[in-house]
């Protein structure tokens, strides 16, 4: 069984008295620990002097609507998974929650135990990507180059380094972390550029072309195409002879 030690912190933000209550009630049967703020003013004081790993907020709140506290807990923590509560259905209202930062969005009346599976959900990708980061490298070797990804800094031998721009840097650190493998063109998308559309597809294209530019004095590196599924960064100095000519038929 949980103990309170190891309980996921929640904070709901719900200025209806009685239905706040009930909720956190509810949350607390289901083995999470629940802060409940009565508006947005105390919801962003109570958000400041502690740490949770989820928030729920309602939208429509005195002193401080949902979508302000928002801004303010995105300004301050980009990762903190968030969930809206609203008895709106306006379609603004949701794409402005999602623009905001918001992780999902649920119109009351609703099934809790849709809510606490919802929850769960998102806990449990926030864990993934905690892990995936502590696991993440920062250092490659790419043929003659060496690349820095914390710094962005992409060196050819002893030459002086190249600074690369936020996403020439995350991109070329996820192509590398496939090195000789399938980088999922969707992976890199929604990872780098938080969606999967026409318009974010064909400036990845422009990034790819960007460093493929940077790579070319390599020779022996090639960044490539694989239609419909992504992009190989390949290093021969680190493939096996078949790998090598499986490769060349995909080019």
């Amino acid at each position: 069984m949980t103990t309170a030690q190891t309980k996921q912190k929640i904070l709901l933000v719900e200025d209806d008295i009685n239905f706040g209550i009930i909720l956190r009630d509810y949350l607390m049967l289901n083995d999470f620990e629940v802060v409940l703020a009565r508006n947005g003013m105390e919801g962003f004081e109570k958000f400041k002097k502690d740490k949770f790993d989820l928030i729920i907020l309602d939208v429509m709140m005195p002193y401080k609507d949902g979508f302000t506290l928002a801004k303010e807990i995105r300004f301050r923590d980009q990762k903190v998974p968030l969930i809206f509560l609203t008895a709106k259905t306006l379609k603004e209202d949701m794409l402005k929650g999602y623009q905001i930062g918001a992780d999902d969005y649920i119109n009351k009346p609703f099934d809790s135990e849709v809510l606490i599976y919802k929850i769960k959900a998102l806990l449990n990708r926030a864990v993934k990507e905690e892990e995936h980061e502590k696991k993440e490298v920062y250092d490659f070797k790419i043929g003659d180059f060496t690349f820095d990804a914390k710094l962005r800094n992409l060196k050819y031998k002893d030459e002086e380094a190249i600074k690369l721009s936020p996403k020439e840097s995350k991109l070329l650190q996820m192509l590398a972390s496939y090195k000789n493998d399938l980088m999922p063109r969707e992976k890199a998308l929604k990872e780098i550029w938080q969606d999967d559309n026409y318009f974010t597809s064909r400036s990845m294209d422009v990034y790819i072309a960007k460093l493929r530019k940077l790579l070319k004095k390599d020779p022996s590196v090639k960044i490539v195409n694989i239609h419909g599924a992504g992009f190989r960064l390949l290093d021969p100095s680190e493939q096996s002879v078949e790998n090598i000519e499986n490769n060349k038929e995909t080019i």
